[in-house]
């Protein structure tokens, strides 16, 4: 989380928070079928009907179109807080979970759809990630696609269908935009024609501008994709992370151009780790001022379940570098005092609360993952000379023992920065 704070505060985005709770009408349909089937709502004690948010992007909608006056345009925010979703549980993916946001509200520039790729890029490099790929589409080249078949009122239905493609097959995606709207066999099949372009950046830009010509939106899109893979490649060079995918989709209703997914390319079962897109109609349902808004959310609780799979996190399970031993019950005053005067260097320091066996202590300080413990009984006050444990080196060194703990704080000092 500070992580993602540190790189959404890079490019000027600024901290908002919003109510859990939203008017039912304010949430409802925004999402899709989908969002409104697992969102929580109820009536509260006043008998209004509310709804638990199931991202931050609509509220964020709302908080733009209530304060745009006030807020001034562009406006560029970050969010870090729970959703709710009511879906079924399971690896990487639950009912109550964490999302980092960054918004930008109030331009259709190509800039923003930019930056929001490489904050993204920036986030996960930041995080500690090198195999990586964001996948990268413009809803404008299938809406232009499905206008030029004469689809574009199915639009939605054939999309959701499409997200399907790499889960269900061809043949199966097929099927269910046919059982669903009808579509004739060759309008069908011009749909997966796109889907199925594979290839570099450019050849894929190459590969559907025949498809979609003579359509303004289609052409639009694969336009802004032009820009997109041209402005990459020369801010990250030519092996960036960025890969052109026609099928990305995204589940979500209210995307209208760039899309982003961003899958770990050792662990890619594990689903996109952050999303989103550009969505230039949201925040018109709630006021008549134009206010388009680009976006994307690192999903903290998934990541987290990749990162605990693919070893990417320490199995510490203290936040303190440091564990005082509870050795002599009759210099407790001594112990706090020494903790307090570490911890005002600037290293975190427990102290054991029970003066158990050492024993007993130093098992719990190795499983709980400290670097080192400092011990001192009786003899090692009255020889001013304290012993430190360095416990994953198996190393022990005696540090002498001043009133203002300067030799242990330097001594600590050089391990950990050393580590």
């Amino acid at each position: 989380m500070q992580t993602a704070q540190q790189v959404y505060r890079s490019y000027g985005f600024v901290p908002i928070d919003t109510p859990v709770l939203e008017y039912f009408e304010i949430l409802a349909g925004k999402g899709g079928e989908e969002s409104d089937r697992q969102m929580y709502h109820f009536r509260d004690n006043g008998d209004r009907h509310v709804g638990m948010r199931f991202d931050l992007t609509v509220p964020l909608a709302r908080f733009a179109a209530q304060h745009a006056n006030e807020l001034g345009m562009p406006f560029k925010r970050y969010h870090i807080a729970k959703v709710w979703r009511g879906e079924r549980p399971q690896d990487g993916r639950y009912r109550e979970f964490m999302q980092c946001d960054f918004d930008t509200v109030g331009t259709t520039s190509i800039v923003s759809d930019i930056e929001t790729g490489l904050v993204i890029n920036d986030l996960m490099q930041a995080i500690g990630f090198e195999n990586f790929t964001i996948q990268v589409n413009n809803r404008k080249v299938l809406s232009g696609l499905l206008e030029k078949l004469e689809l574009g009122q199915h639009s939605v239905a054939i999309l959701r269908s499409l997200d399907k493609l790499t889960k269900i097959g061809r043949q199966e995606v097929a099927k269910e935009i046919q059982d669903n709207i009808g579509a004739a066999g060759e309008q069908v099949e011009a749909v997966l024609q796109l889907a199925e372009i594979s290839g570099t950046n450019e050849q894929i830009i190459a590969a559907v501008e025949p498809l979609v010509a003579g359509n303004e939106r289609g052409m639009t899109g694969l336009d802004e994709l032009r820009q997109f893979n041209d402005a990459v490649v020369a801010t990250c060079g030519p092996d960036h992370h960025f890969k052109i995918v026609v099928t990305v989709a995204r589940g979500l209703d209210y995307y209208t151009g760039t899309i982003f997914e961003t899958f770990l390319d050792d662990l890619p079962e594990i689903g996109s780790v952050c999303s989103g897109g550009r969505y230039d109609d949201l925040a018109n349902l709630y006021t008549k001022q134009k206010l388009p808004g680009i976006g994307a959310s690192l999903g903290l609780d998934r990541l987290l379940t990749a990162m605990q799979k693919l070893k990417m996190l320490p199995e510490s399970r203290t936040s303190a570098d440091v564990l005082i031993v509870f050795f002599d019950k009759d210099r407790v005053r001594d112990y706090l005092s020494i903790a307090s005067k570490i911890r005002a260097a600037g290293i975190g320091v427990e102290f054991y609360p029970e003066a158990k066996k050492m024993g007993q202590q130093l098992k719990y300080a190795d499983r709980r993952g400290f670097k080192a413990a400092l011990i001192a009984g009786g003899n090692e006050f009255e020889s001013g000379q304290v012993q430190i444990k360095w416990l994953a080196a198996k190393e022990q060194a005696e540090i002498v023992l001043s009133d203002d703990c300067q030799e242990i704080i330097e001594h600590l000092n050089e391990r950990l920065s050393g580590q």
